[in-house]
């Protein structure tokens, strides 16, 4: 069972992977129309930070990062997208971790190719 978590009430631990539900508008189909696209809300995986360093030099504080160094913020934080909701992601199979990295990889995936719990 997921439990979604409030972005208004409650943010996650900085570096923590999450599912970020977030809440936007797409382009308008015709630039000359006014007003904004079609609204959507969707599940990203992102990771959540207390200060984020962007690429072209501003810091940001309490946002989400997707994989493309996209940043959201929780509502009426000032990204186009706000992240409404998060949950934890779950654990790696086999394991009690959502990360595994570096020289721990490669016995993390035989554990759980080979059933351990």
């Amino acid at each position: 069972m997921v439990e979604w978590v409030d972005a208004r009430e409650r943010l996650p631990r900085p570096g923590i992977p999450v599912a970020a539900a977030t809440h936007g508008f797409y382009p308008p189909d015709d630039p000359d129309s006014e007003g904004p696209g079609e609204e959507f809300w969707l599940v990203l995986s992102m990771y959540f930070t207390d200060r984020h360093f962007a690429e072209d030099g501003s810091t940001h504080d309490n946002c989400f990062v997707d994989s493309d160094g996209v940043i959201r913020f929780p509502p009426g934080g000032g990204s186009a997208e706000a992240v409404t909701h998060w949950a934890a992601l779950p654990t790696l199979p086999g394991s009690p971790h959502t990360v595994v990295t570096g020289t721990d990889v490669q016995a993390a995936l035989r554990q759980a190719y080979e059933g351990g719990s």
